[in-house]
């Protein structure tokens, strides 16, 4: 059927047009609408198909094996069809790189193993980046990615490059658009420079920190400043800081140090130095105590509640107009330490009746005597962040910091507080908060869930910690790749788990073993007439389409396990499908009190298995099938989002761990911790506690798959 492909001619559709080459479908083209049009295929009879993929797909109908050799091979493709523009996404470009570089390891092509749309709109969407690409092709970064699409270039050659030489220019796809804030391109001559992001920023100059207080364990808020930070030096070639915001003694320790550099390794972040506020101690006193010298702060001894207060209605403080005198002598009492110091804070005098409350003389520093986690009893007295985080940036070298929007408020207060100290100017770069469904991210919310002791610690998988999601069986690149997803958009978002877990899937997916268990208390023998008198074992792939995941020995005897909804839905006469050996046909099904206690039938191994409604998994009757728990988990909270006024105790979720027992194959006695798994027509586990001994079981954590499920 004539056709004639239309689209914008900013930019054009080199998947769809490199497809038609390959498949040696005619198209015309037509490249007149208007910017932002999708690309439409009209016929000649008068239908017409709107959109990328669905244009894909009907080039592939033309050429079978482009649209996979089966349901399940097309259904990956499909999957890749939607994956593929990713690439297209400046801030996501080298995550999605690194995944397919990694998914590539052990493959010639993204589906089966034969060419098929998907390879030809991913090699598309690379080549459309132009010279960025170009310039990592002939690195060693992504060699497995490299390799892929090289094959596929020398294959396809004269056709491919012929679309390329078309429609593709050295800045990518179409004409070079305007810079956009997310994707302005550096003035630098060098034309494999990286894409840079932040205003007023020199290419090789950006010095970026990552600056988490050691109160807890690094949550995925946390993760998207660092990756952030990470994402940006990188792009502009610059350094990044590790500076631990250690001014507060009475919530910090070495632990959530460690811990803390522990979870920013695990997320692939490269730093160039760790440093600490406390670093900066003695020369942020020396500061404070010029700043009262030259009027611009002042030692007030009002009670908190009442300063509060005053602050709110833009009341001076009676010690406001203390001298200079008066102030350094309660300074000295606040430094020893003393009953008379312990009353008194440092505060800035900015401005009592300016609209923005965070200028009303804001507190720079404050007594506490519990001893520091490195410098032990030294000091009395200690900075507040508001204070010490101008004052280190710029010191540092920083150029720009990143603060969540949250903080908007308070960057007039920072740039003023830098003003005072007469120290040079540091950006402000805004991002949203990364914030969850049925999530707290409050380090003091979940410390009270370890402190009573409704979690196991900080490394708990109910827990938005790294540590407790990467448990639960997150690998970090779905993590990478979900917050480079969200970008540094000023935007307020509530994120739903879901997104970040069906990402998660497609990872684990084409490479986790397969093994198969039942339910421990809900199992029903299945005795096999014909089956074999004296058993026998096959070795099978652990995954059918990925060899690295090795090998596992089945056993066939005459008597095997069913999961009892399995049993239940069996009629008498129904032929059923036994996964991995064959068919079967049920003769008689014995009950007791309406309760099925054993099938019986006999091996039909000769029938097809398309004829089959119930494919079932099953398990030898066999000593040495491995003991099993398996855990879910809930949210924490039962509702969705909090508001500011709601207590989250009011809103506790009464049970958020279900253990169920089973029994798996006997090569489960080799899962190693952290290993990832599905059980057949059950789901996705992560190996929380290995094999030990059969009096023990296997704990297997229930990984989401993205698929909203009922709440128990």
């Amino acid at each position: 059927m004539e056709a004639k492909l239309s689209f914008s001619q900013d930019s054009p559709p080199i998947s769809i047009i490199s497809a038609a080459k390959v498949a040696g479908v005619s198209l015309s083209i037509d490249p007149s609408l208007a910017a932002g049009s999708a690309p439409v295929l009209c016929f000649s009879s008068g239908e017409s198909l709107r959109g990328i993929n669905p244009i894909l797909e009907y080039i592939a109908q033309s050429s079978p094996s482009l649209h996979g050799r089966d349901a399940i091979e097309s259904g990956h493709v499909v999957e890749w069809l939607e994956y593929a523009p990713t690439f297209l996404l400046g801030s996501e470009f080298e995550v999605a790189c690194s995944f397919v570089d990694g998914y590539l390891m052990s493959r010639t092509f993204l589906v089966g193993h034969v060419l098929t749309i998907a390879d030809i709109t991913v090699w598309s969407n690379l080549a459309g980046i132009g010279q960025r690409w170009e310039s990592l092709r002939k690195s060693k970064k992504y060699q497995n990615l490299v390799r892929w699409f090289n094959g596929i270039d020398s294959d396809y050659k004269d056709k491919l490059n012929e679309v390329i030489a078309a429609y593709v220019g050295k800045r990518g796809i179409g004409k070079s658009p305007a810079p956009n804030l997310k994707e302005k391109v550096n003035d630098s001559k060098d034309p494999s420079a990286p894409e840079v992001d932040l205003p007023g920023a020199k290419f090789g100059e950006v010095c970026v920190r990552f600056a988490p207080e050691p109160s807890g364990y690094l949550h995925i808020g946390h993760a998207k400043a660092a990756l952030l930070n990470k994402y940006f030096a990188e792009r502009y070639q610059g350094r990044l800081i590790v500076r631990f915001d250690d001014t507060n003694p009475s919530k910090e320790s070495n632990e959530f140090v460690e811990n803390l550099l522990k979870d920013i390794e695990t997320l692939g972040i490269k730093y160039d130095a760790v440093t600490y506020t406390s670093d900066y101690f003695p020369k942020l006193m020396e500061m404070a105590e010029k700043l009262i010298k030259q009027g611009k702060a002042y030692v007030d001894d009002t009670p908190k509640e009442q300063m509060r207060s005053e602050r709110m209605d833009g009341v001076e403080s009676k010690c406001r107009n203390n001298t200079v005198e008066e102030n350094l002598s309660l300074w000295k009492e606040m430094i020893n330490g003393s009953e008379r110091g312990m009353q008194c804070c440092v505060r800035g005098k900015l401005d009592m009746q300016d609209p923005n409350k965070s200028l009303r003389d804001p507190v720079y520093y404050r007594c506490n005597t519990d001893p520091h986690h490195r410098i032990g009893s030294k000091y009395k007295v200690y900075p507040t962040y508001d204070f010490a985080c101008p004052f280190v940036d710029a010191l540092e070298g920083v150029t720009h910091a990143l603060r969540s929007s949250e903080y908007h408020d308070r960057n007039a207060q920072y740039y003023r507080i830098l003003q005072d100290m007469g120290m040079r100017r540091v950006e402000i770069y805004e991002f949203s908060r990364l914030n969850m469904v049925y999530t707290l991210l409050s380090k003091r919310k979940l410390l009270w869930f370890v402190q009573n002791k409704k979690v196991e610690d900080w490394t708990d998988p109910r827990f938005p910690t790294v540590q407790g999601i990467v448990r639960r069986g997150l690998k970090v690149e779905a993590l990478i790749q979900f917050i480079l997803q969200q970008g540094a958009s000023k935007n307020l978002n509530l994120m739903e788990w879901d997104k970040l877990w069906t990402i998660n899937k497609k990872i684990i997916d084409p490479v986790c073993a397969r093994h198969t268990a039942v339910l421990k208390d809900q199992r029903v023998i299945f005795r096999l007439t014909n089956g074999p008198e004296k058993s026998f074992v096959r070795i099978l792939p652990r995954h059918k389409k990925f060899d690295g995941a090795g090998k596992k020995a089945t056993t066939f005897t005459n008597r095997i396990w069913l999961d009892y909804a399995d049993a239940s839905a069996i009629s008498k006469g129904e032929e059923v499908t036994l996964m991995d050996w064959g068919n079967a046909i049920i003769k008689e099904i014995k009950m007791e009190n309406g309760v099925i206690t054993e099938l019986i039938g006999e091996l039909h191994l000769e029938g097809s298995v398309k004829t089959t409604k119930l494919k079932v998994t099953w398990l030898p009757d066999i000593d040495d099938l491995v003991p099993l728990s398996l855990v879910e988990f809930d949210y924490l909270i039962s509702k969705k989002k909090l508001e500011e006024d709601e207590n989250f105790l009011d809103n506790l979720n009464p049970c958020t761990r279900k253990e169920t027992l089973a029994l798996g194959d006997a090569n489960m006695r080799n899962l190693l911790r952290g290993e990832v798994i599905q059980l057949e027509r059950k789901g996705y586990y992560r190996c929380d506690a290995p094999f030990v001994r059969s009096s023990k079981p296997v704990v297997l954590f229930a990984i989401p798959d993205g698929r909203q499920q009922a709440r128990y």
